[in-house]
């Protein structure tokens, strides 16, 4: 095992069980307010469970950010995409100048948008550089990338989050942008759920048929080439993977070892949730599902970290999007609970539990 494998390890066995005391503090606060007992459903659950990955019953999510991990996939000169990859420079360019779906969605939700270049084809003046090489390699002729990178990205992913719970950000959300990316989602999905890779690949940003059955052949025949891994996380990133979906992982990983709640976004975001969660199980307690993707896999990776999301909006635009979605109804959460009056202040009696 290489010195940087070690570390990151270190690192991941760093990582605590949430709070359960807090959590238990925070269900003892909803259950005192003036209204039925658990009568917002998963948004009262996502706040006890914010309360347990923050360690404190007083929740507050007023900063909050987006992680855009921007990267390119070499596997785009297979013909599994309907654009190059030149459009992954110009929509993170975009990112910066509210010219995206996202962008607009993060000012009116108040969130910092922060995209990332982790792997992108080319440099651009703007976007932040954590470049881990100018794009992964062609994994229908070769490995996507080395072990080394695929630890340096999720190390760049823990690093990132790090950085951003010192600045003060209180809940984070994952995007991504990078042509090629649920074709590298979907090869990652086959490999980790044991599934065929016609079960778990769709047609992206708008393949035709015949362009979707060339996705299937090129992933297909990568992952027959490549034999990755599926009880190795790390593996399965180097030869079918992307460094966003690397990225991503460390940020997941990040989210649990600084204390910060990580929203997750669709399909490409919960493909590298389900890796960190490989890497480290105690990873799930501190994600929260935004969206039920649109891609054939978005729902058999919630269901297999454990996860539950709040939309059903056959949303399948990527970059965060889902994620941001989910910020203004959590802030509705956490204002009733942090407002709203107790049953004894309201004046009448308390709601009693049913047997």
């Amino acid at each position: 095992m290489s010195s940087s494998e070690e570390n990151l390890y270190q690192k991941i066995a760093q990582i605590q069980p949430v709070c359960r005391q807090s959590m238990q503090k925070a269900e003892e606060r909803w259950n005192q307010v003036a209204k039925p007992l658990g009568s917002l459903g998963k948004l009262e659950q996502a706040v006890i469970q914010i309360a347990g990955i923050t360690r404190s019953e007083r929740v507050d999510i007023s900063k909050k950010g987006l992680l855009i991990l921007c990267a390119d996939n070499g596997v785009v000169a297979e013909g599994v995409t309907q654009t190059g990859q030149e459009v992954t420079a110009v929509v993170a360019e975009n990112f910066l100048d509210l010219r995206s779906c996202v962008a607009i969605m993060c000012r009116d939700a108040g969130t910092d948008i922060f995209p990332v270049d982790i792997g992108m084809a080319v440099d651009t003046p703007r976007v932040e550089r954590r470049k881990i090489a100018y794009g992964t390699k062609n994994m229908y002729l070769e490995p996507a990338m080395t072990r080394d990178e695929a630890i340096s990205a999720v190390e760049t992913g823990i690093r990132i989050v790090g950085e951003k719970a010192k600045a003060g950000y209180q809940i984070l959300a994952t995007g991504e942008m990078g042509i090629g990316n649920t074709t590298t989602s979907s090869a990652v999905t086959s490999v980790l759920l044991d599934l065929p890779v016609e079960a778990v690949t769709g047609r992206g940003a708008g393949l035709t048929g015949a362009g979707l059955a060339r996705k299937i052949d090129v992933i297909q025949t990568a992952i027959a080439k490549h034999r990755p891994d599926p009880s190795d996380p790390l593996n399965v990133l180097a030869k079918v993977g992307g460094f966003d979906i690397a990225g991503l992982a460390g940020v997941f990983l990040g989210g649990a070892l600084y204390h910060i709640p990580i929203v997750a976004d669709g399909f490409i975001s919960t493909a590298a949730a389900l890796i960190a969660v490989r890497l480290q199980p105690l990873t799930a307690d501190y994600i929260l599902a935004s969206h039920l993707s649109k891609e054939p896999a978005g729902e058999l990776l919630l269901q297999t970290i454990g996860k539950t999301p709040f939309l059903t909006c056959d949303m399948c635009l990527g970059e965060g999007s889902g994620a941001v979605a989910l910020f203004p109804i959590l802030d509705m959460a956490v204002h009733i609970y942090q407002e709203m009056s107790s049953f004894s202040e309201a004046g009448f009696g308390t709601y009693v539990p049913l047997e």
